[in-house]
């Protein structure tokens, strides 16, 4: 409500008359509006038989042959306006050794390394049913953990007994056919061994191994550094980049071990920021994803949890309802990029590691639907590993802004941050409270409200609880008063300022 343009010191007067002078204090920003809703899909339609192609949409597929290319300001911009892409040949020329990622150099390096592995039902892509043979779209898995040196173990084991399958389908066949298939196969024998079904009715993915650790796993960060700069983990132009605090999986790489059939559930990444995956291989995945804007559509939640849930859409289903979809195979060395809020699931079709990792391009388009994502999450009482506030005065302090979309928008979020800080500052003096400054440590991780889990910026209200110093949003804290805990009158609670409002420009 108020300009963007208007100055500190305007702001801070303006938010001092909210406790001193509430008759002549007027809203800095709107506070009484309706809570957040998914965006509008466009039309959808049931598909006719005319229109069922169009729906499959064809993958956007850039194929680079030169570093050149792999450098040019062209790639960046077609990923960056594409809801998902394929990206072929950049790990080739750049040299990037993924070998380093396999199964037998993790095994060399850190065979105790923690693996966390979700154990699933073994179904072909397009088929999801129940423990009882019922279609259904939510996905049944049961978690545990397991070291690097078992599940190599594991890989191993099943890919010797495909390869013993085969063999016996070949001697059966008799040896006039298995020489008809060893003469006509060739070299694409062997790949097609990565691509058979297991014949077991379980399977075990390995999933989320951090590889975060820059001292034990220093190779393999070094390796990912080739990488052009929109698509490294540490870039100027990454948003995450200036979080100051490590938020694993996101502004760190992960790896996942898998057998055919292993499934990643359909979702969108953490609050919608951007992902870079590539296949180490040497096996394939089978990629689909939904343009963001079709992700709040009815044909699309089926009424399931969308962000605590596990399902994986049917393909047909969502073709056949008039929702759009892109469906592609990523190859050993393949990079996928997925597009801020894409909503995208796979599945393993041989066996093969992958690495991922988050993005955050300088767009509005990001900015927009992080943000939005960030106070859809408050709604749903889920926890957004990103802190936006905080994020927002990390790129305001690091960052010269040339685009005028991205700077009102960071500029926005700045005065309704700082707006209410003020006033919780000022709600607290006024009840007698003393505000303690406690700088931030180098790396700190920004700190979330125990009872809600929303960030908890600059202010933090903390009280001893049997030894330990619980951190509260000012909302969970003054609902203490009527459960007893007082929290607000307690002596032992305490006020933790990250950015002083002296800091503040009174400009």
């Amino acid at each position: 409500m108020v300009p963007l343009d208007i100055s500190s010191a305007e702001l801070m007067e303006m938010c001092s008359k909210r406790i001193d002078r509430p008759a002549e204090f007027t809203p800095i920003f709107c506070e009484k509006v309706p809570p957040p809703q998914p965006p509008d899909a466009p039309c959808v339609k049931p598909a006719s038989p005319g229109r069922t192609s169009t729906l499959l949409r064809p993958t956007p597929l850039v194929v680079v042959e030169s570093r050149k290319d792999a450098q040019a300001p062209e790639l960046q911009r077609f990923c960056e306006s594409s809801p998902i892409a394929l990206i072929r040949g950049l790990t080739g020329v750049l040299k990037m050794d993924l070998s380093l990622f396999s199964t037998k150099t993790l095994l060399e390096m850190a065979p105790e390394h923690e693996v966390e592995v979700r154990t699933q039902y073994r179904m072909p892509c397009d088929m999801n049913v129940d423990h009882l043979g019922q279609p259904t779209w939510e996905c049944m898995s049961t978690r545990s953990f397991t070291t690097v040196m078992k599940y190599a173990q594991y890989q191993a084991e099943t890919f010797k007994h495909s390869l013993k399958e085969e063999a016996e389908k070949l001697r059966s066949a008799g040896a006039k056919y298995a020489q008809h298939v060893a003469d006509s196969a060739g070299v694409k024998r062997r790949r097609g061994l990565y691509e058979c079904a297991m014949p077991m009715k379980m399977l075990k993915f390995g999933t989320n191994v951090d590889l975060s650790d820059d001292t034990k796993w220093r190779a393999q960060i070094q390796e990912l550094a080739k990488m052009p700069p929109f698509c490294r983990i540490i870039a100027g132009c990454n948003m995450l980049s200036h979080l100051g605090h490590t938020v694993l999986g996101m502004n760190t790489t992960q790896l996942y071990m898998k057998v055919p059939g292993s499934r990643t559930p359909a979702h969108q990444e953490n609050n919608c920021f951007a992902s870079i995956n590539i296949n180490v291989g040497p096996g394939d995945c089978e990629w689909f994803g939904c343009p963001y804007e079709y992700w709040g559509s009815s044909h699309f939640r089926r009424n399931l949890d969308f962000l605590k849930g596990s399902f994986w859409p049917n393909f047909e289903d969502l073709i056949e309802e008039g929702v759009p979809v892109y469906r592609f195979t990523q190859k050993a060395g393949d990079l996928v990029w997925v597009g801020g809020g894409c909503v995208h699931w796979v599945q393993a079709t041989g066996w093969c590691n992958n690495i991922a990792w988050n993005v955050g391009p300088l767009t509005a388009t990001q900015l927009q639907i992080s943000i939005f994502s960030y106070e859809w999450n408050k709604l749903q009482s889920y926890k957004s590993l990103v802190p936006m506030q905080h994020l927002c005065w990390q790129l305001a302090k690091n960052i010269r802004f040339t685009n005028q979309k991205v700077f009102s928008l960071i500029r926005g979020q700045l005065i309704r941050s700082l707006a209410f800080c003020k006033m919780v500052a000022n709600l607290s003096t006024s009840r007698g409270k003393q505000l303690k400054p406690q700088p931030r440590a180098k790396g700190e991780i920004t700190h979330y409200c125990t009872l809600c889990e929303v960030e908890v910026f600059n202010i933090l209200f903390v009280k001893e609880i049997n030894g330990k110093f619980p951190v509260y949003c000012v909302y969970c804290a003054r609902r203490f008063v009527s459960c007893s805990l007082s929290i607000f009158a307690s002596d032992r609670l305490i006020f933790n300022i990250y950015y002083i409002l002296k800091h503040v420009k009174h400009n």
